[in-house]
């Protein structure tokens, strides 16, 4: 088991960044892959971006390709969102999630399903 804790989200304007940082616990977060989510009011929970266990892969939603990267430290059981160029649209509370499995295939990262461990999430309000 993992548990996991998001932090970071806060209120920012459009234009501006953020940085969330997933802090776990447990001794198998450094063979689990993380992904990132987030859920708006109303909507259902959407991928955002995820990462390998190893650093050596990433994948991001078409939404946020360019403007947010995902990085991990595994010696720090840590794994960071950074966020720019924010809008309106990225409102949302996001989740970290991790999950250890053998095979990182882009139409199983993107599901939640992938991830057996999720954290209590971070809110995340970007003004106009």
């Amino acid at each position: 088991q993992v548990q996991l804790v998001e932090s970071g989200g806060r209120s920012v304007q459009t234009g501006g960044s953020l940085r969330l940082s997933c802090a776990a616990s447990g001794s198998t977060f450094s063979t689990c892959d993380v992904g990132w989510f987030r859920q708006s009011p109303g909507k259902e929970r959407e991928f955002v971006a995820a990462i390998r266990w190893s650093g050596g892969r990433t994948l991001f939603s078409e939404s946020v390709k360019g403007r947010f990267t995902i990085s991990r430290d595994n010696a720090k059981s840590t794994a960071d969102l950074q966020m720019n160029n924010l809008n309106p649209e990225d409102s949302a509370i996001y989740y970290c999630a991790a999950g250890n499995r053998q095979d990182f295939r882009p139409s199983d990262v993107i599901r939640t399903s992938h991830y057996d461990n999720w954290g209590q999430g971070t809110q995340v309000t970007v003004s106009s």
